[in-house]
């Protein structure tokens, strides 16, 4: 079996379980909707079947490599450095940050929408990570929130949280009629 390890099956059961069981909870809100052809169901499934395929090709790389470090692979050291510090104050203050980022993006979604809020927290999220020129978070925040918008408004064409605040929900309101307009013109 290649260099498949005991864990490895395991990992894909898990994951190919997670996608069985999400996939057959697709069924129980099965229903037509009147401006997206394919369902309901139809973004939810594709999310589950990109599932699949990743632990698909997980399971196909750990067959022809095993568990080997990968050279030159992003996050894991070539060098002796120093463990970080958890001690420091500064570094449990980046952490917490890290971590109540997205909680704070969840709680703001239902006054400020996802519409105004996402461009804030992709920002945020990469400032948070260490990012700090100025024109390459502003330029990765527009191309990930054009994104966004191009996948789940656009194609999918799912309702995202607009907000329920004023300026916020005009902006949401303008997103979603310039998205009609781009409609008409297929």
């Amino acid at each position: 079996m290649g260099q498949l390890g005991k864990s490895h099956m395991i990992e894909t059961v898990v994951w190919s379980l997670i996608a069985v069981i999400f996939f057959g909870y697709t069924f129980e809100f099965n229903q037509p909707i009147e401006i997206y052809k394919f369902g309901a169901t139809g973004w939810p499934r594709v999310i589950i079947l990109l599932l699949m395929l990743v632990t698909l090709g997980n399971l196909y790389h750990h067959f022809k490599h095993g568990s080997a470090i990968q050279k030159g692979r992003v996050g894991i050291a070539e060098t002796d450095d120093s463990p970080t510090d958890y001690s420091n104050p500064a570094t449990l203050a980046k952490i917490i940050a890290i971590l109540f980022t997205p909680f704070l993006f969840a709680y703001l979604l239902k006054p400020v929408g996802m519409y105004s809020a996402a461009p804030f927290f992709i920002a945020a999220v990469i400032w948070l990570f260490g990012e700090r020129r100025w024109k390459w978070i502003i330029s990765i925040t527009i191309l990930i929130y054009a994104i966004l918008l191009g996948l789940f408004v656009v194609t999918l064409n799912a309702p995202l949280p607009q907000g329920n605040v004023s300026p916020f929900y005009d902006f949401s309101g303008f997103i979603l009629k310039m998205n009609t307009q781009l409609q008409k013109l297929w």
